[in-house]
This record gives C-alpha cells, sequence and structure tokens, in this order.
C-alpha cells in the first residue's frame, strides 16, 4: 500500500511534468534485472520515437505511456511477476479495435528487428 501511495503522488508529479516522469520510468528500468533491462530500454526509445506525444510515467512500478492522464501502453517485466516472458500491454485508451476482438497485450521473449517493427506500428495505431 505505502509502495502504491507512493506510486500516486509520483503519477501527480509525473502527469504536471514530462520530465519527472522520464525520470521516473528512467529509475523503474534501472532497477530492473536483465534481460528485461534492455528490453525495457529499447522498447522505451521505441515508444519515445513512434508516439513522442506519449507522457511516460510509472504504473503499478512498471513503465507505462499515457495521453491526456490515461495509459496507453505499459511493459511487464517477467521477473517481476515471475513470468517466463516479458508484456507489452495496451489498455482501453488504445486505438487498437478491430471488429469485435483484438489483442491488447503480447509476450516479448526478445526484440529483434521485426519485432521492433510491430510494436512501432502498434503503438503508432494506438495513438492515431
Amino acid at each position: 500500500m505505502k509502495a502504491r501511495a507512493k506510486e500516486l503522488k509520483a503519477e501527480a508529479r509525473a502527469n504536471q511534468d514530462k520530465a519527472a516522469g522520464e525520470s521516473d520510468v528512467l529509475a523503474a528500468i534501472a532497477a530492473m534485472l536483465e534481460p528485461d533491462r534492455t528490453m525495457a530500454q529499447r522498447l522505451h526509445a521505441l515508444i519515445k520515437a513512434s508516439a513522442p506525444n506519449l507522457w511516460p510515467k510509472t504504473w503499478y512500478g512498471m513503465p507505462a505511456y499515457a495521453r491526456d492522464g490515461k495509459v496507453v501502453c505499459f511493459f511487464q517485466s517477467a521477473q517481476k511477476f515471475n513470468a517466463r516472458y516479458a508484456t507489452l500491454g495496451f489498455n482501453d485508451a488504445a486505438n487498437l479495435d478491430e471488429g469485435a476482438m483484438w489483442p491488447t497485450s503480447y509476450a516479448l521473449k526478445e526484440l529483434t528487428a521485426a519485432e521492433e517493427e510491430k510494436i512501432s506500428a502498434l503503438v503508432k495505431k494506438a495513438v492515431s
């Protein structure tokens, strides 16, 4: 509860100041173990390049990217959740609708140029 309260204060600060949100995200990434740290660093750069209007912030201790205060996409490390893969997820603020059903999260084992291209296209579509 204390960690979430601290994060809510940081989130309020991040909603006011993009640089503060960036600092919080970079600190969350730096605290990750490998290989999640490298993957999160690459995703951070990719999301910033694909959608520079998104504001970085932490969300439940993980890197997230928001528009108008609502999280559009986020990264979950495999190690934090003791999972066999990391996750790139999209919330309902993302414009990814395709008919009556579409994916909102993606398992990530590694990032190659092909995955980075797909992620870039998804992020661009999410903010369109």
